[in-house]
């Protein structure tokens, strides 16, 4: 089918969804979806781990872990809290690098690679969704940028308000998802809404961490019973970590991993657990929940040993030697159960290629950014705060003229400073708040990290160019200044153009240090340094800093403002029938009204310069080295 771009009908879209959601799914998109998942989802993964180990701190995390898991297959890893579960989960997912990680993990015999990353879904523990967005739009714009360019916008929109259904998200399909600032759907409905991000693309290895979290007992057993379980039976290779599970549940699992402290105790059918340790002399007194027994043994705790210290160490070093001494016949069993499937061939090759083209991934993005910061670029606080400032400096400056030349000149150094100031500090918060869902998006091949920059910074430019120029019109007519339409757009452009530049070195700052206190300060230490190097407070810098004027962004806008405003060979009234040329008067002098062309290249260099370190820096985020 031919491709067609989603920005154009994005409403549209919704409203289709919407309708499709409240009838339940009709018939037709369940067979679409089950023509999708024949057709792009048919890629089954086996996943082998072998004595995989790893190290941080000098405290060994994992402790040569081996196990295997096919398709159709749910494992399931137990453990207490700090045992390993989610270290080896993310080790699996491919997204655990370094020379501290060792041992051998394989996907259908190969190591991981980029297009075992577009087949493989990961859902976190924490949910990294965008809080403004609605349920409805955050599964639609992510179908729109994982699933296949062979299929329409409509389609993908479709395939999104079915896998909402299948997760019970009808009823929130329009309520904002929410955050730690913003009231959304409960913490339940934030899980499933991660869940179904990665079930839109139907992975072949589907990785999920305490994916119960948050859910009641029925909502759990049905996700586990019904969902997940359903995506094994179609083929899917499940591995999923989680705490405390009810009988209901472990039953469903075909596969348990039990660690304890980074050891393995067990690993096997989960109906074979109880006879495995009562074959080693552990064995319930009384009929419990497996799970809950499996947990007390991982915290060293039996009804035939007295409950301390010692003795919870002493019975966790008995099960990690017991488990160490059946190991070579564990494995055995594994692969007899069922040779054929460790002897496991892909059908096809899976494809590196990206799932949809540039443009189509920077429309997306592009639109949901607008959608996503639509309410924090105009927020009450912030509109108001930019409204009293300029209100008050055209009120201090009233009608201020020529005779009184120092004050429009402090006029435009102060517009140099404070829209230096504010997109600098508005700018070094954008890369740092998203770095999580950047790292979660990128780690799962969801788009180049080109489109997604271009996409952010070309669509924050609209709405934070608006406030600086509604203020700079208030104040300059409130003020004064001379009453040229050239003038005024000449200085209107020079403002703008030192607010993207400024915010291209806020966005340096905040990805090359992805800490935003630290950022502020650095920020503020460079923006300082600028200033007072600009020429304005001091005509007579010393050489060994006066360097420091030629990379300062006031100081070129401080420049071309006064350029804007007044021209070479005027004059000002400076005494009693006396008349001195503007370009002598010394705070104008510092800095001259020659070499626009030049200050205005520098600029353009600054302004593109920074916007590529930024670049560089976010390259780290969200790239796994083999």
């Amino acid at each position: 089918m031919k491709e067609q771009t989603p920005a154009a009908s994005v409403d549209e879209i919704f409203t289709k969804s919407s309708v499709a959601v409240t009838l339940k799914v009709h018939f037709f998109v369940f067979v679409f979806c089950l023509i999708f998942f024949y057709e792009f989802g048919s890629h089954e993964i086996l996943s082998q781990f072998e004595d995989v180990a790893y190290e941080l701190k000098q405290r060994r995390i994992l402790k040569g872990i081996s196990g295997a898991v096919i398709p159709g297959e749910i494992l399931a890893m137990l453990g207490p809290s700090g045992s390993g579960k989610t270290t080896l989960l993310t080790a699996l997912a491919g997204r655990l690098s370094g020379s501290r990680l060792s041992g051998t993990i394989t996907y259908n015999g190969r190591p991981f690679s980029s297009a075992t990353k577009r087949a493989t879904g990961f859902v976190t523990q924490d949910d990294v969704l965008h809080p403004h967005l609605t349920v409805g739009e955050t599964l639609v714009y992510t179908a729109l940028l994982r699933l296949p360019s062979s299929l329409t916008s409509a389609e993908k929109a479709r395939h999104a308000a079915s896998v909402g259904a299948r997760l019970g998200l009808t009823r929130c399909w329009d309520s904002i998802v929410g955050g730690p600032l913003t009231r959304g759907v409960s913490g339940g409905e934030r899980k499933r809404v991660s869940i179904g991000q990665e079930m839109l693309v139907n992975p072949g290895l589907l990785l999920l961490d305490e994916p119960t979290s948050g859910l009641d007992s029925t909502n759990a057993s049905r996700l586990v019973s019904t969902t997940l379980r359903g995506l094994a039976d179609g083929g899917r290779t499940v591995v999923m970590t989680i705490h405390q599970p009810s009988s209901r549940i472990f039953y469903e699992f075909d596969k348990v991993l039990l660690l304890c402290d980074g050891s393995p105790l067990f690993f096997g059918k989960g109906s074979d657990a109880l006879g495995y340790f009562s074959g080693v002399g552990f064995a319930p007194n009384v009929a419990m929940n497996p799970a809950d027994f499996l947990l007390d043994l991982a915290n060293g705790v039996s009804t035939s040993n007295v409950d301390s210290d010692e003795g919870r160490a002493e019975i966790q070093k008995t099960l990690v030697a017991a488990y160490m001494t059946n190991l070579s016949d564990s494995e055995i069993n594994v692969a007899d159960d069922d040779g054929s499937s460790l002897r496991f061939s892909r059908k096809e090759p899976i494809s590196t290629r990206w799932p949809n083209s540039w443009w189509l991934q920077f429309s997306v993005l592009f639109t949901r950014g607008i959608k996503e910061r639509r309410h924090d670029a105009f927020s009450i606080l912030k509109v108001v705060e930019v409204l009293v400032v300029a209100i008050m400096s055209g009120l201090i400056w009233w009608q201020s003229n020529t005779s009184h030349l120092q004050d429009q000149v402090g006029l435009f150094f102060f517009y140099s400073s404070f829209w230096g100031f504010y997109p600098l500090f508005q700018a070094i918060f954008t890369f740092p708040q998203e770095c999580t869902i950047l790292s979660k998006e990128r780690s799962s091949g969801m788009y180049r990290l080109s489109s997604y920059f271009m996409a952010r910074t070309l669509g924050d430019l609209p709405m934070e160019l608006v406030l600086p120029a509604v203020a700079y019109t208030i104040t300059y007519w409130m003020a004064g200044l001379k009453a040229k339409i050239g003038s005024f757009l000449l200085g209107l452009l020079v403002l703008l153009y030192s607010v993207m530049c400024t915010q291209g070195l806020g966005l340096a700052l905040g990805a090359v240090v992805m800490d935003s206190k630290s950022a502020i300060t650095l920020g503020s230490v460079i923006m300082l340094t600028s200033l007072l190097s600009s020429g304005y407070y001091a005509q007579h810098v010393p050489r060994f800093v006066g360097w420091i004027k030629y990379i300062s962004i006031p100081q070129y806008t401080y420049k071309l403002l006064l350029a804007s405003q007044y021209a070479p060979g005027e004059t000002y009234p400076c005494a009693a029938n006396k008349t001195c040329r503007v370009e002598d008067f010394p705070a104008i002098a510092t800095v001259g009204l020659d070499g626009l062309v030049v200050s205005v290249i520098t600029m353009a260099v600054l302004l593109v310069g920074y916007r590529l370190i930024a670049y560089i820096s976010l390259m780290r985020i969200g790239v796994t080295r083999n």
